[in-house]
């Protein structure tokens, strides 16, 4: 499938691997796939895209609210303290036992290889992320396309059911309008 991908598209994937591991993923999932595009678009989806407010950083900032919610506040504070939890002394004894930053670390445990060697490599795919790339290709089918492009894999991850991702782009605009943006850009390009 991937020989079908153009060049943008290909970076994409590479790209989604280095926003997975930035991120400390285990795995590529679709939102990591939606940043590989964000970063590598070519310049009519770039422009498409920025204009819509999808850029990188507002995408990772999205990422981060959702996989990490709102920090407590104090009335969050005050709720905890009514059932017996003291969220200072639960936060001191984190810094205490594990390092004064041991709330804002989250990092996947290191893979090791045959003698203890630390292992590179890729990160594997979750099935949803596999299914983005899957619905991707049914689009470049269902519109006749003979490869599959940046444009392509957006639709796809407009498919995908992902409520990170989606959450992330329908922050900035609707799917459907989305959907509709990408359509004409693909028409005119063809």
């Amino acid at each position: 499938m991937f020989e079908r991908f153009s060049k943008s598209a290909r970076f994409a994937v590479i790209d989604a691997q280095k926003e997975a591991r930035d991120l400390k993923s285990e795995r590529i999932d679709v939102e990591h796939v939606l940043l590989g595009v964000l970063t590598t678009a070519d310049k009519p989806l770039a422009d498409l895209l920025t204009a819509a407010g999808l850029t990188p950083d507002a995408v990772r900032t999205s990422i981060g609210q959702h996989k990490h919610g709102e920090p407590l506040g104090e009335e969050d504070a005050e709720a905890l303290k009514s059932i017996g939890i003291d969220l200072e002394a639960v936060r001191e004894s984190l810094g205490a036992t594990f390092g004064d930053d041991a709330l804002d670390r989250v990092e996947p445990e290191e893979r090791r290889g045959l003698f203890g060697k630390r292992m590179g490599g890729h990160i594997p795919f979750r099935n949803s992320a596999k299914k983005t790339l899957e619905l991707a290709l049914r689009e470049a089918l269902r519109r006749g396309d003979d490869y599959i492009g940046s444009e392509h894999m957006l639709l796809g991850i407009l498919r995908a059911p992902n409520a990170i991702a989606r959450d992330a782009i329908e922050e900035h605009v609707t799917s459907a309008e989305l959907r509709r943006q990408l359509e004409a850009l693909l028409d005119r390009a063809a």
